[in-house]
């Protein structure tokens, strides 16, 4: 099974867990009954993938803020399809298309299933996922095949496919819009279901699909003009246009966790990272990133989050309209997941910036300079090496490692490595950095 994840979205919604740059997908609050560690909902996605289907190749269409966090989560085995710019489902989904087509080479006669990274479902979804995959391949003449989700209650949320008979595996009558409450109880007398994004196709059906709207030579060329692209949607660019479509339906457990609400309802824990629940609460979620304890007492339907970028204390119903509140806040990011591990920013002065850094087994940041600042690392976890203007150096904890600007320097990790970067400078910006190939050995 070829499989697309569409990743994408900045997750405002779950703020202060989320931002810009770790989207809702990346948070890890969910436990995994095998390890016992917390992993995220691409993690859980991608988990669940491979036990379906071990064979499947994954790619993930994401944007270019996303890719350190996928592989940081997934590691370098996954595919990943990089948007230059945000241009809505069906650019998205056509320049992974060509990438399966002219990187991965995937033949056109195979079959791809297009896929949300983030559904929190049960394991038969996947193998629904590889089953519309087998369909695609052995139809004759299929052009396009949608998975759809029996509903459970009317939803005001969803879009809906009209099928034209209650069978497992249907034509679709209709496409309909999100309705209001009335008309989704309408909908589902006529076994309605809603529509959860997930599309099969041979790999040929969208490329040509795509030379219809954007002529283009190969994925190269697709990418090179990718921000001239119309932004619209799959549905709208290609499902709804097309007149012969089947559906599968799928009658097992499906959520959209999109909200604090929603995501508190999934969670196996009251409680994750440091907190503590006194007396008299009932329904109420910590999710505590920071280093000190936070503590709740007598409330109720309450979710309280805290991390570096600030610290959320809501009535759940009322935590879905958190979007206004935080379009207005202006600060910056003070945390991110790197390819070779993550930074905390813990402090920030006039001419200082304090960062807590930790690099994974085996990783190491660029080999970089500055121009308007220096450095000091402090060694506080692990063992590895610093290389400063190509002089190599073993550090462990306690080690200072001073930086004047205009060095070359990176650090590399024998083991898990924690240090404590400190910026020193009048004009301390991300933009002050120049990379480097590493000096040979």
């Amino acid at each position: 099974m070829n499989i697309i994840l569409l990743s994408g979205g900045s997750g405002k919604r779950l703020w202060p867990l989320s931002n810009d740059i770790r989207s809702k997908q990346f948070l890890r609050l969910f436990k995994n009954d095998e390890t016992g560690e917390h992993e995220s909902m691409v993690q859980r996605v991608y988990r669940q993938i491979r036990t379906a289907d071990p064979s499947a190749s994954v790619t993930v269409a994401t944007s270019k803020s996303q890719v350190s966090s996928i592989r940081n989560q997934l590691g370098e085995e996954v595919g990943i399809s990089v948007e230059p710019a945000r241009r809505d489902t069906f650019p998205a989904i056509a320049l992974s298309c060509a990438y399966l087509r002219d990187v991965r080479h995937v033949s056109e006669d195979e079959p791809v299933v297009i896929c949300p990274v983030d559904p929190f479902v049960e394991l038969t979804y996947f193998t629904s996922l590889s089953e519309m995959s087998r369909i695609v391949s052995g139809t004759e003449g299929l052009k396009l095949l949608l998975m759809g989700i029996e509903p459970t209650y009317p939803s005001e949320k969803y879009g809906y496919i009209i099928p034209e008979t209650s069978d497992r595996i249907c034509r679709v009558k209709e496409f309909r819009e999100k309705p209001d409450l009335e008309t989704a109880k309408e909908f589902l007398k006529q076994n309605a279901l809603w529509n959860g994004g997930v599309f099969a196709f041979r790999l040929g059906y969208v490329i040509e699909k795509t030379r219809e709207q954007y002529p283009f030579i190969d994925y190269y060329d697709l990418y090179s003009h990718y921000e001239m692209l119309e932004k619209t949607s799959f549905d709208y660019a290609v499902v709804e246009k097309e007149k012969d479509i089947l559906a599968l339906r799928y009658q097992g457990e499906w959520k959209d966790l999109g909200t604090w609400n929603t995501l508190t309802e999934a969670m196996d824990e009251s409680i994750v990272g440091n907190g503590v629940l006194g007396s008299g609460c009932e329904n109420v979620n910590i999710i505590n990133e920071l280093d000190m304890p936070v503590l709740c007492m007598g409330i109720r339907n309450a979710i309280v989050s805290a991390s570096a970028d600030g610290i959320l204390i809501s009535d759940k119903e009322q935590s879905s309209y958190i979007k206004p509140y935080v379009d207005s806040f202006h600060s910056e990011i003070r945390f991110a997941e790197k390819s070779w591990g993550s930074f905390n920013v813990i402090d920030v002065q006039d001419e200082s910036l304090t960062i807590r850094v930790i690099l994974h087994k085996g990783h190491r940041m660029n080999y970089h300079s500055h121009d308007h600042r220096d450095e000091v690392w402090t060694i506080t976890e692990g063992t590895g090496r610093t290389i400063v203007d190509g002089m190599e150096q073993a550090v462990r904890p306690g080690d200072v490692i001073c930086i004047q600007a205009g060095c070359r320097h990176t650090v590399i990790a024998d083991t898990e490595l924690k240090l404590i970067e400190v910026q020193l400078g009048k004009d301390i910006s991300v933009s002050d950095k120049h990379k480097y190939d590493m000096p040979e050995a």
